[in-house]
């Protein structure tokens, strides 16, 4: 199946390609940055409506779900908050076999008919499928051309369409200059960069300085890891002062050895854990998401973009204890379940 789909991949898009001429998607000013709203958990969680009213006193208009659950989109409806939805990676195999009509049904009857489209920003296709889901790559990409041509059968291009992935798709991810994606999923990643290509979407990817640095406590430093190393890394022209920027920036540079520069980045997902592991705790988090929405909201961008915006997704709104094998992943909450904040992270965003 995927060499069909490298083949006949400009062919499923030349409609959309001629479609974008005629009907280019309107430019929107996006919010720098928003939280991830995960529910991982057997724990009772307050009612999406008590959700939404806290998130409205906090100032936070921007959320990423991880599905189309009917009663939390239906709570978000009417109200300034923006989406970033998720489609399951389960959901992949018959979006991928869907014809037209059934993928425009499908949006409608999951997303549409709960929520008014001039919430959703965008729809995330699957959720770190290339390494973590591997059974379902090959319905990845036919799935987002389904969905994407419905969209414009829908008149609704202006909802971008991508496929959050981990950072582990780089095989070389320092020195940025020398990043590279995993030669082993050349045959998608080609494919996947030229739908983002041609469909004006960003790439998405979920950003964890942490695990990095837990993975490899002797030759991450923590400073590094938290923005706060007084030692800049320097690599050709650029210098690197933290781990978030090189990372970012190594996207940026194995995207143009694959033939695509001008693809925009939004970080689906980042964050840095209160308790669980070596170096997480309350200060560490403070101190990481706390720069993170410094950087996002002044524009500061990496040493490859400077002074361009990149939106950003925190991680993640509670803890989650179903989350992950390790430990400390069940440990990224911002707020607690009773709404108060885990952390004096400041909201004026």
């Amino acid at each position: 199946m995927l060499i069909r789909i490298q083949n006949v991949l400009f062919l499923y898009l030349l409609p959309v390609i001629f479609l974008l001429f005629i009907n280019p998607p309107s430019s929107s000013v996006a919010a720098p940055i928003g939280i991830c709203y995960g529910r991982v958990t057997n724990i009772q969680f307050p009612s999406p409506s008590t959700i939404v009213k806290f998130l409205n006193s906090n100032g936070i208009n921007n959320i990423r779900i991880f599905d189309a659950d009917p009663t939390i989109l239906k709570s978000f409806s009417g109200t300034a908050i923006t989406l970033i939805v998720g489609v399951p990676n389960q959901n992949l195999p018959f979006l991928a076999n869907a014809n037209i009509n059934t993928s425009i049904e499908w949006l409608q009857s999951n997303i549409f008919s709960h929520i008014p489209a001039n919430q959703i920003k965008y729809i995330a296709v699957g959720n770190e499928v290339f390494l973590k889901d591997q059974s379902n790559t090959p319905y990845l990409i036919p799935a987002m051309l389904n969905l994407y041509q419905a969209l414009l059968m829908l008149n609704l291009n202006n909802i971008k369409l991508s496929s959050p992935q981990a950072s582990s798709i780089l095989s070389i991810s320092y020195p940025p200059s020398s990043g590279t994606f995993d030669p082993y999923l050349d045959h998608v990643m080609k494919p996947f960069l030229q739908f983002l290509y041609d469909s004006r979407s960003p790439l998405m990817v979920n950003v964890y300085p942490y695990i990095s640095y837990v993975n490899n406590l002797k030759q991450v430093q923590l400073d590094y890891a938290l923005f706060k190393s007084k030692r800049a890394v320097q690599d050709g022209a650029f210098k690197y002062n933290n781990l978030f920027a090189a990372t970012i920036d190594a996207f940026l540079y194995a995207m143009e050895k694959d033939g695509y520069p001008g693809i925009q980045v939004v970080v689906t997902e980042t964050g840095w854990p209160t308790a669980g592991g070596e170096g997480a705790n309350v200060k560490n988090a403070l101190a990481y998401n706390g720069e993170v929405v410094r950087q996002i909201m002044n524009n500061v961008g990496t040493p490859k973009r400077p002074k361009e915006g990149m939106e950003a997704y925190l991680f993640g709104l509670f803890d989650e204890n179903g989350k992950g094998e390790e430990e400390y992943e069940k440990h990224f909450g911002i707020f607690g379940l009773d709404g108060n904040k885990a952390y004096n992270l400041s909201f004026n965003w």
